[in-house]
């Protein structure tokens, strides 16, 4: 009898190993395998998925998106830029805003948002108004930083209304890679050799330029000031401020400076990463701009929206001369006259959390929309 007790126990004992075996254990690794799913880093695009997915976008939105290149790299890659409008393949007298990114190749939110951006214009401009939040109501919290209905959740019920609105009344042109060589090498400058800080030398002595730093605006006072701007920092080619040859000598700087001498715009938008900051002219001195109320209403709302801070530099009374020279923010605003920004985007230069990055990508197509927006209403100088 007790053998007989021994075998029956032993048989359910086995039993239920094996139905553990087979139905609770494929749980855990499922359960496990989803754990790592949900925790792979963010997968930012390359160039040349960017550049497949925007030639896939204009063919399916050729009525708003016009897709162009404006300029070819020392690699021969294609700057592109995209035109979202109306009647997109006209030049109307509406403002026009320009957006860019990636003139550093290393601070990939800046090209990510600006790719997000142009998905969202185009899928939702012809889309029926959509209750998002499933709460009965169309459009009722848009993307503005702000919980319009008072549930506690921010930016839940975005509206296809001011998607329509603004492409109508809008020149939206967009550069999401100004850098696409460095992008793929994943560097803070270009990639094309340099020949000595002046283009003197025979052979190669190093490569790339910081393109944020070839733009021609105030390019002599290097000389007058040198240790104001770090002279030296900024002419030795080997240095990750390298300014270049001459204003404008690099591909990239020449193709935007050549696009914008030919557009009406009055409102550019700038976006690096990081450290959640933004500011505006001047980049090189404290000295006020004949436009500061402008600059920092514009700046104060979309602040609003993103709660970064926005940084005027006007704290000293009697003007200091110092920062950064041939800034695309300084050259568009003193030499095109266009309200222009840099945005510096997230605390990290590149974030790897799927979360963090669709968000700041999500809360910049409000930033975005609002200078659209604003562009309406202010001529550029």
């Amino acid at each position: 009898m007790i053998k007989k007790s021994f075998l029956k126990k032993g048989l359910i004992y086995l039993i239920l190993c094996l139905f553990l075996l087979t139905s609770v254990f494929p749980i855990l690794v499922i359960s496990q395998t989803n754990s790592s799913i949900t925790n792979d880093p963010y997968h930012y695009f390359n160039y040349q998925e960017m550049t497949n997915l925007l030639h896939d976008l204009e063919n399916n939105y050729s009525d708003i998106m016009y897709l162009d290149s404006i300029g070819i790299t020392y690699e021969e890659r294609d700057i592109w830029m995209v035109k979202l409008s109306d009647n997109v393949g006209e030049n109307e007298n509406e403002s026009g805003v320009l957006l860019m990114g990636a003139h550093h190749g290393n601070e990939k939110p800046s090209y990510e948002i600006l790719i997000n951006f142009i998905q969202h214009m185009v899928e939702n401009y012809s889309k029926e108004n959509t209750d998002d939040d499933g709460d009965g109501f169309v459009n009722e919290d848009p993307i503005d930083g702000i919980d319009n209905d008072g549930d506690g959740l921010i930016d839940e019920d975005p509206s296809e209304d001011r998607v329509r609105e603004v492409t109508n009344n809008t020149q939206i042109f967009l550069i999401p890679m100004v850098n696409p060589d460095g992008v793929e090498a994943n560097t803070r400058k270009n990639c094309a050799p340099n020949y000595g800080p002046f283009g003197f030398n025979k052979e190669i002595t190093s490569y790339g330029v910081n393109l944020n730093r070839n733009y021609g605006y105030k390019w002599y006072l290097y000389y007058i000031l040198p240790f104001s701007y770090h002279l030296l920092f900024n002419i030795l080619d080997s240095s990750p401020n390298y300014r270049g040859e001459r204003p404008f000598s690099e591909n990239e700087t020449y193709a935007v400076k050549n696009f914008v001498e030919k557009q009406d715009v009055h409102i550019s938008l700038s976006y690096h990463s990081f450290s959640e900051v933004m500011f505006y002219p001047w980049t090189h001195t404290s000295r006020p701009t004949p436009h500061e109320d402008i600059f920092i209403s514009i700046g104060e709302n979309m602040s609003k929206i993103n709660n970064y801070t926005l940084i005027t530099g006007r704290q000293y009374f009697i003007p200091r001369y110092g920062g950064s020279l041939g800034t695309s923010e300084n050259w568009l605003y003193g030499k095109r006259g266009i309200f222009s920004y840099t945005i510096e985007l997230c605390s990290t230069r590149a974030p790897n959390d799927p979360e963090v990055v669709k968000k700041v990508c999500l809360t910049h197509v409000g930033v975005n929309l609002y200078v659209c927006e604003r562009s309406w209403s202010v001529e550029s100088v």
